[in-house]
C-alpha cells in the first residue's frame, strides 16, 4: 500500500512540475508558422536567451522590432542589423552554446525593459545589453550591445 502511495505521490509531482515548466515558456501559436506570443517582458527576455543560447529558432522573425540593430564591441565594432541577425540565428538553429547564462534586469515600465544577459564560457564572458519594447501588446527586443571580456 506504501509503494502504491509512493508511485501517485511521484507522478502527480511529475505532472505539476511538466505543468509548471510549460505554462512559463512562450506560447507558439502554430508549430508551422512559428508564430510566437510574447504579452511579457520576462517572457521575451527568456525566449532571447533561448534564441541566442540554446539554438531556438521558432518565431525567431517576431522577436526583433522592425529598427532592431545588435552592436558588438570588440577589437573591431562592428553594428549587425536585424536581417542579418535573423539569418545567423536561423544558421545556428539547434546548436547549444557551452556557457552559464544569467539575466538581469536593469530596469523595467510597461513600455520597456533593460536586461543585462551574461554569458560564461571558458575563457571569455560575454555580456549582451537587451532593450525590449512593448509593441502593440507583444515584447519585442530593439537593440543589444555585446561585449566581450
Amino acid at each position: 500500500m506504501n509503494t502504491i502511495a509512493k508511485t501517485f505521490a511521484a507522478a502527480a509531482l511529475i505532472a505539476v512540475s511538466t505543468f509548471t515548466m510549460a505554462a512559463g515558456k512562450p506560447e507558439v501559436a502554430n508549430p508551422k508558422k512559428a508564430v510566437v506570443n510574447l504579452p511579457t517582458a520576462d517572457l521575451a527576455i527568456d525566449h532571447y536567451v533561448a534564441v541566442m543560447t540554446a539554438g531556438q529558432s521558432a518565431g525567431v522573425e517576431q522577436l526583433f522590432t522592425a529598427d532592431f540593430s545588435q552592436k558588438v564591441q570588440a577589437s573591431e565594432d562592428k553594428t549587425n542589423n536585424r536581417s542579418e541577425v535573423i539569418s545567423f540565428l536561423k544558421k545556428q538553429k539547434g546548436e547549444q552554446l557551452n556557457c552559464k547564462t544569467s539575466t538581469t534586469i536593469v530596469q523595467e515600465s510597461a513600455e520597456y525593459m533593460i536586461a543585462k544577459v551574461t554569458m560564461q564560457f571558458e575563457g571569455f564572458t560575454k555580456t549582451d545589453l537587451v532593450t525590449l519594447v512593448n509593441d502593440g501588446g507583444n515584447w519585442k527586443v530593439s537593440q543589444s550591445i555585446n561585449s566581450y571580456q
